[in-house]
């Protein structure tokens, strides 16, 4: 039997729809070429954009912009908090920002100085490293701390956590082991970052008192009469208060150091002061030298129980590294300085000379 034949026509039609498919694949060809080149374009409009963004510096209202970001604060809250304090964003741009580069969750806390010239970008990486604004407070040799805490509770950039807590609440919160605050922390410019935790700093400065008191004493000779590095401590803070020019005192520790090994009272006027508190009114009379009391060294054998203000470097080393000396008494000449002696004697001519004429 013949094989059928195809119908008249059959090729031409087959022809005309492979053309037909051939062009709806040359157009959805050129449409992909198009939408490629499309979004290569946008691409590179957007990459443009972006690093234009992120690179431009920031037109601020003013030299520089404080803000503060709380402790869990959102990367949304956050970018309102700067709108909100004259960082001109928009929002949405800064959350890209953040999430293209990974740091959407990395913002910390703190308190933030925006200055002139910041970019989103270095914006983005000072919020994430956490580059806060630093402040400064001073503590004072010589302080009491009385005056130590009058001068905290009145700096305004900190958190004032331990302005109702007493002395002793206070030692616990920075988990000293003494019981009297006195002495306990290190004269020094410590740099905070705004709002940070009052008790957060005198846990700095008695930890750095304590590292320095340790350095110190295991540096000392042999044949010093200190028992511990708290009674050095003590001495430190009365070679503190009783000098008036640095150069007196190695030897103003000195004359305190011999005094001890021979068994002599301190006689120091500063430690009977510290034992009248508030009572002291500028004057130190007779009365308040002859009131037996722990602070005072004219009745009372050896160191008084606890330091009497805070000691600085230079008294820390006079007091754990005094020179050889047989001075055994000082008297202040009225000028800052302090004349020496060696005898009794001696030192009753130096007071007529530089104490009585006065």
């Amino acid at each position: 039997m013949a094989p059928p034949q195809a119908p008249r026509g059959a090729p031409e039609k087959l022809e005309q729809q492979a053309r037909r498919e051939a062009s709806a694949d040359g157009f959805c060809m050129r449409l992909l070429k198009l939408l490629l080149l499309f979004l290569v374009g946008a691409g590179i409009g957007f990459g443009g954009w972006f690093a234009w963004f992120a690179n431009r510096p920031l037109a601020l209202p003013a030299s520089a912009i404080d803000v503060s970001i709380e402790p869990g604060a959102t990367l949304t809250s956050v970018t309102q908090q700067l709108i909100d304090a004259g960082v001109p964003l928009r929002g949405w741009d800064f959350r890209l920002l953040a999430r293209l580069f990974g740091k959407s969750t990395a913002i910390k806390a703190g308190s933030y100085e925006i200055e002139a010239g910041a970019t989103p970008r270095t914006l983005l990486t000072m919020l994430t490293r956490g580059d806060v604004r630093q402040v400064g407070i001073a503590l004072i040799e010589g302080w009491t701390f009385r005056q130590l805490r009058a001068a905290l509770d009145a700096q305004s950039d900190l958190l004032h956590d331990s302005r109702l807590l007493s002395d002793a609440d206070i030692l616990q919160r920075i988990g000293a082991t003494e019981t009297h605050p006195e002495g306990l922390f290190f004269p020094d410019t410590y740099l905070f970052a705004r709002q940070s935790s009052d008790t957060a700093l005198l846990r700095r400065a008695y930890r750095e008192m304590r590292t320095r008191l340790q350095t110190a004493w295991d540096a000392r000779p042999d044949g010093l009469p200190y028992k511990s590095p708290y009674e050095a401590l003590i001495m430190a803070s009365i070679v503190e208060k009783e000098t008036g020019r640095p150069e007196d005192r190695p030897l103003v520790a000195a004359v305190f150091v011999n005094r001890l090994r021979a068994g002599m009272l301190l006689q120091t006027d500063p430690t009977v002061i510290y034992g009248l508190g508030s009572r002291f009114d500028g004057n130190l009379r007779k009365r308040d030298l002859t009131t037996a009391g722990p602070y005072n060294t004219y009745l009372r054998a050896g160191l008084p129980p606890t330091p009497i203000a805070i000691p600085g470097v230079a008294s820390l080393k006079a007091a754990l590294n005094p020179p050889k000396s047989d001075y055994l008494y000082f008297v202040a000449r009225g000028d800052g300085s302090s004349a020496f002696s060696r005898s009794l004697d001696e030192h009753n001519r130096a007071v007529a000379q530089y104490q009585k004429k006065r």
